[in-house]
């Protein structure tokens, strides 16, 4: 974590001193989405898979101890039930796993639409080789940390399939319909979390697109896209870097979907906050020396704190 953050600190850095042939034109910011776009179908099919075949999520009976239990071998009794509630939390982590990268799946899709269509970027906005190398990095590691818990064993059971596929032929696997809803239901036995930290995330997600739309409304046209205007609208009235807030409520919606007990997503967080922080500070600065009329009513990043 400590070597991926210095790596962007430098990164935006080196950017300010070093020489353009070390800056890639910030239209590769594509690429970033191209490849989460790819790596997250690829995590959330082969999960998916796993889930389905391999972590069944069903009701299964509450097994209390009886008295009558106790007399003819509870402690036998007690260990299954250790056992089955070991199997069933595995299980349910699968199915939230899942869970999880379909919420990635829809943030990534939505950014490579907007950078596509929605954002003009300036022909002379570049950035730092180092940093985009830091993106491919995060944006590789970020739906990884989702479903790193099953990811082996998902990979396994996928190439397993494929192989069955190319040693069978499709004429020798059964052909069997569409499960569909043995595929979805287990999704609505999530937990309460889950659901709010859906609600969070899609706050965040609707906010982020409004503020995306209006800084890719302010160049419209080619002689646009060589200036530099004030943005107004949406969460502009509160902070300088609205789609950095609304980026962090994203992943904060993640992390509470996720029930909190991964580290690895609390990596994340972390990691998504320091790096946005820093930016809507330097995002700041840039504005204030812009701008003689920028409004000093706006804060950086976080609404009446900084």
């Amino acid at each position: 974590m400590v070597i991926i953050m210095s790596l962007l600190f430098a990164s935006q850095q080196l950017h300010r001193f070093s020489s353009p042939k070390f800056t890639v034109p910030q239209r590769l910011f594509c690429h970033f989405y191209v490849l989460a776009v790819v790596w997250t179908t690829f995590l959330l099919c082969a999960t998916w898979l796993y889930a389905y075949n391999m972590a069944p999520l069903v009701s299964l009976p509450l097994q209390y101890s009886t008295i009558a239990s106790h007399l003819t071998g509870g402690s036998h009794t007690f260990s299954l039930h250790k056992s089955h509630s070991a199997s069933a939390k595995q299980r349910y982590r699968a199915w939230l796993s899942v869970f999880l990268l379909l919420l990635m799946e829809v943030q990534a899709l939505r950014r490579l639409i907007e950078t596509i269509y929605v954002f003009k970027y300036s022909p002379s906005a570049r950035m730092h080789i180092l940093g985009y190398l830091t993106g491919i990095f995060f944006y590789t590691a970020a739906p990884l940390s989702l479903c790193c818990t099953f990811a082996s064993e998902a990979f396994i059971f996928a190439a397993n399939q494929v192989a069955e596929f190319i040693v069978k032929g499709k004429n020798q696997i059964s052909n069997t319909e569409f499960d569909w809803w043995g595929f979805t239901s287990p999704l609505t036995k999530l937990r309460w979390y889950s659901w709010i930290g859906m609600t969070i995330f899609f706050w965040g997600w609707i906010h982020q697109r409004r503020c995306h739309a209006i800084l890719g409304s302010l160049r419209e046209n080619a002689e646009q896209a060589r200036d530099y205007v004030i943005p107004y609208g949406d969460w502009f009235d509160y902070v300088s870097s609205p789609h950095y807030l609304a980026e962090i409520v994203i992943y904060g919606g993640l992390m509470v979907a996720s029930g909190g007990e991964d580290l690895t997503i609390w990596l994340l967080f972390v990691f998504v906050v320091a790096n946005l922080v820093f930016a809507a500070a330097e995002t700041q600065r840039w504005y204030l020396h812009k701008f003689e009329n920028y409004p000093r009513n706006r804060f950086t990043i976080i609404p009446f704190v900084y």
